[in-house]
């Protein structure tokens, strides 16, 4: 029985070869900032109020001018492609039919006309900035081509974190051992569901830019990881902030000071994240930053935060402390890898109604009723 997004994780730990499963699950080194991102919601208890007429309930959520059926949003995530076929195109119909944003990542395996082709309204663009900055150029102009509005640009993610759990399934960088590989074997459906139909899924986004030798899977990988601008720095955000007349949100700020900087640079939103415990481990959580930098930048910015969020409680107690709402990585990759479009669509459905289900036992009727004096550090 599926009652969370947790059981989906645990049927996709049976589904995918163990190199995939721990791709989309595992952290940085020994994973404890993973940890700190879930035990962060565990500092925070509910205060509820009663006797509130909570029959009628709005989760609607309002971003850039754009009213959304939820709080919470797809979060950008690379490489689906190994999970499913048609990865990307079933989370973006699946946010489509749901109401929500759908971000796509500069490495995801679909390119941004493919996606684009759906005819989405609520299609973001997640950028990475490569060395050449031409490509950036370039990307920024297809992404606007296909009616991206909104450009979330990705900063915490120059230097890979240490990813010991991915680095045990691989002989050397990004050559699968020949334990993974037996394992690939004991895993005839996944095999069928997703190499067969595609061969290596590659990053579609990145395949006018690549030699023709790095066009596909491990080899497109390795050659995207080289490609990494080391000197992005606030100029060069600056310079993006030219180049793009539509939103612009920065990904990865922890600290006041960078929210500060981002939006004294003209960014419109931010999102505090620690990229889910993938980059550097002993991070905090970014609930524990969100009071503090929606003081510091005022109540106008678009703020948002992701990392470790699983319930609905989880999302309604970020939107106690001040964001506007969450981003949802793993828990859609969970159930893509096992239901594909229909998964991903069961698992915004829970979310829903857990966020709706909470707001009734809090007593709040729309999203605005929610503040910090419902909760009580613990």
């Amino acid at each position: 029985m599926i009652l969370n997004s947790e059981d989906y994780r645990n049927k996709a730990r049976h589904i995918l070869p163990k190199f995939a499963f721990d791709y989309v699950d595992g952290g940085a080194e020994s994973e404890s900032t993973m940890q700190l991102n879930r035990h962060a919601f565990s500092k925070w208890g509910f205060i509820p109020s009663v006797l509130v007429d909570c029959d009628e309930r709005d989760t609607s959520a309002n971003w850039f001018g754009n009213t959304f059926s939820a709080p919470f949003a797809v979060a950008p995530t690379g490489y689906n492609g190994m999970l499913c076929h048609y990865a990307d195109e079933h989370l973006a119909l699946a946010a489509g039919q749901s109401g929500i944003p759908y971000i796509q990542s500069t490495v995801s395996t679909s390119s941004i006309e493919e996606i684009g082709k759906h005819n989405l309204k609520n299609h973001w663009f997640q950028l990475y900035v490569l060395r050449d900055r031409s490509v950036t150029e370039d990307l920024l102009s297809r992404a606007k081509h296909q009616g991206c509005e909104t450009l979330v640009v990705s900063v915490d993610a120059v230097y890979f974190g240490n990813r010991e759990r991915d680095k045990r399934n691989y002989s050397k960088a990004f050559h699968l051992s020949w334990k993974s590989k037996l394992n690939i074997a004991m895993h005839p459906y996944w095999v069928g569901k997703v190499i067969l139909p595609q061969g290596v899924p590659g990053f579609g986004n990145l395949i006018p830019y690549l030699p023709e030798k790095y066009r596909k899977g491990v080899s497109a990988a390795a050659y995207f990881a080289e490609q990494m601008d080391p000197t992005l720095d606030w100029e060069t955000l600056s310079w993006i902030r030219s180049l793009w007349d539509g939103k612009l949100v920065i990904k990865g700020v922890m600290s006041v000071n960078d929210a500060r900087q981002a939006i004294a640079r003209g960014c419109d939103g931010i999102v505090l994240s620690n990229h889910g415990g993938r980059q550097l481990d002993g991070t905090i959580s970014p609930l524990d930053m969100l009071q503090d930098v929606r003081e510091a930048i005022g109540q106008t910015p678009l703020l948002l935060v992701d990392s470790g969020f699983r319930r609905g409680t989880d999302i309604v107690k970020a939107i106690a402390l001040g964001a506007n709402g969450v981003l949802i990585g793993r828990p859609f990759l969970y159930a893509l890898a096992v239901e594909g479009q229909k998964g991903v669509m069961k698992v915004m459905d829970i979310l829903k109604q857990e966020v709706g289900l909470t707001m009734a036992q809090l007593g709040c009727k729309t999203l605005g009723d929610i503040d910090a004096s419902l909760l009580k550090s613990l």
